[in-house]
């Protein structure tokens, strides 16, 4: 069993959250969101002894143990893969190497056989002769085969790295699991295995994540890191959303009515306070007036900008035809001979391999030449690109407003200003250097040149990278209200689901599988 009791964390003269008590069950997964910065992860590395809280404890029963997903992707670049999944199991990973040590003594002596003895016994108890079966059950699930065990971590790409760290939390059947952003770089199918490891895990999960339809698929619990406090709610995402919004609502129209009975009595002490025949009703409204206290609605930590891409003209007949396009880099065949018409109504989404589907998108908007095949945009056609590196539009010394008038009609400075504002940048956040911009800034600059260039056919290569939830959130919304064509990837299940009319998956060899039907019926047919 995991608590804490009386929890606070303070930088300062900011206060992330006071006061939390929460009794972590097993057999629960309990999420944690929150907006940027509201201290998910703190709370996290609070609960796994990595941080101290200001105040408060952390209290674990005696014997369990705790494994953390670690983000140190290059931290065991000297370990082969099998050995950083079991080193998940410090205990288990100690008596092996203690063990392999006594062994290959050349003066075995007593002492050392009674310890091998110990050793043996403890190896048993922690199913220790099953450890590199599991371990490669575990990584086999995640997509890496038998030949990946024995490689060298730094043999590995970053995504390979990625899923070996996730195997090494998952390993050894852990009391308490705790997992910090646990999808990102996973490819469908891990994605898919890893909901099902969750969902059929007895034990006590914690987890942070972005993804809505991982926190919905896994989650029982939700904990909502927002005004300065922790709060539960019963239930998956989609819960919280709902019950959030309702309480909201609830909060506000009781204010309009307290408020709108405040007026009354206001009115009706003004006009017959120096009536004799009424001051005694006047006195007794006054005190009911001063009984009246509005429910306190502080100001939430979420921040959800506004996105709404708007088109110029509709779309004619043709939008977009590819013949023959075949394309090879570095030796590698990411396009060949494709054969593509997108029609007015698509809303296509592209999965599978990234390398082509980005050769794709940049042929598409004129970046990169195929090595064969023609192009062939419809008349009406006014397209616009989300590329997945757009770092070269932000180097340079522009700031917010001069970054964004190079895309704009309108040159007046108060709309320039304006349309930051709704994308979350301040007064003063408009005069910041572009240069200077976090990752989920760049993006949601992005789409505001998107959205000034009022094009008909959207072109986005992973949009949803360095988002937080709530601007996920809304890009889903405009992508789904968006009356063009979009041609995207994404591995956000949610916007794929929600979105996407056409999937267009890239195999090997740059081979593709073209299906008119949704997210979700794709994956049920495969």
């Amino acid at each position: 069993m995991l608590q804490v009791s009386n929890l606070s964390l303070k930088f300062n003269t900011r206060v992330l959250f006071e006061n939390v008590n929460i009794k972590f069950e097993k057999g629960n997964c309990y999420g944690v969101i929150g907006a940027n910065g509201a201290g998910k992860s703190t709370f996290l590395k609070i609960l796994s002894g990595e941080l101290e809280s200001t105040t408060g404890d952390v209290i674990i029963s005696k014997g369990e143990r705790i494994s953390v997903l670690k983000q140190d992707h290059n931290g065991y670049d000297d370990y082969n893969v099998i050995d950083t999944v079991i080193q998940g199991n410090d205990k288990l990973y100690s008596i092996m190497k203690e063990k392999e040590l006594l062994y290959s003594k050349e003066d075995f002596t007593e002492i050392d056989g009674i310890r091998a003895g110990e050793l043996e016994s403890e190896f048993a108890d922690l199913n220790g002769w099953n450890a590199e079966s599991d371990a490669a059950i575990l990584l086999s699930g995640l997509g890496l085969d038998n030949s990946y065990t024995t490689k060298y971590m730094r043999e590995l790409t970053g995504a390979e790295k990625v899923k070996v760290l996730l195997a090494r939390a998952l390993f050894g059947d852990p009391d308490i699991l705790i997992l910090d952003e646990p999808t990102n770089y996973l490819d469908i199918d891990a994605k898919i295995w890893l909901e099902e490891f969750l969902i059929n895990f007895d034990n006590t999960v914690i987890v942070v994540s972005h993804d809505r339809h991982f926190l919905n698929k896994v989650c029982t619990h939700m904990l909502d890191i927002d005004y300065g406090k922790i709060t539960m709610f019963i239930g998956n995402y989609d819960f919280w959303y709902q019950s959030s919004e309702l309480i909201l609502k609830q909060m506000k129209e009781s204010n309009k009515k307290k408020e709108e009975k405040i007026k009354e009595l206001k009115e009706f002490i003004a006009r017959f306070s120096a009536n004799a025949s009424k001051s005694r009703q006047a006195t007794s409204r006054k005190k009911s007036l001063e009984k009246i206290e509005l429910d306190e609605m502080k100001a939430s930590s979420r921040k959800y900008p506004y996105i709404n891409f708007e088109i110029e003209r509709p779309l004619g007949k043709d939008v977009v035809q590819l013949k023959n396009i075949s394309k090879e880099i570095d030796g590698q065949v990411l396009l060949k001979n494709m054969n593509l018409t997108i029609n007015t109504n698509d809303k296509v989404g592209f999965i599978g391999n990234e390398q082509s589907i980005t050769a794709l998108f940049e042929i598409l908007s004129g970046n990169l030449k195929p090595d064969s095949g023609e192009i062939i945009w419809g008349t009406t056609v006014k397209y616009d690109y989300f590329p997945k590196k757009h770092d070269e539009y932000f180097n340079n010394d522009l700031n917010l407003i001069e970054f964004l008038r190079q895309y704009s009609k309108n040159q007046e400075e108060p709309f320039i200003r304006g349309f930051l504002g709704r994308m979350l940048f301040s007064k003063e956040e408009a005069l910041k250097k572009v240069k200077v911009l976090s990752g989920g800034e760049k993006v949601r600059c992005m789409f505001s040149k998107l959205m000034l260039s009022y094009s008909n056919v959207l072109i986005l290569d992973d949009p949803t990278n360095h988002l937080d939830i709530e601007s996920i959130t809304s890009l889903n919304k405009a992508m789904e209200n968006y009356k063009g064509v979009l041609l995207f990837s994404s591995n956000d299940h949610e916007l794929l689901s929600t979105v996407a009319n056409r999937i267009i998956e890239f195999t090997e060899d740059g081979k593709y599988i073209d299906k008119l039907m949704t997210y979700d019926e794709y994956i049920q047919q495969n």
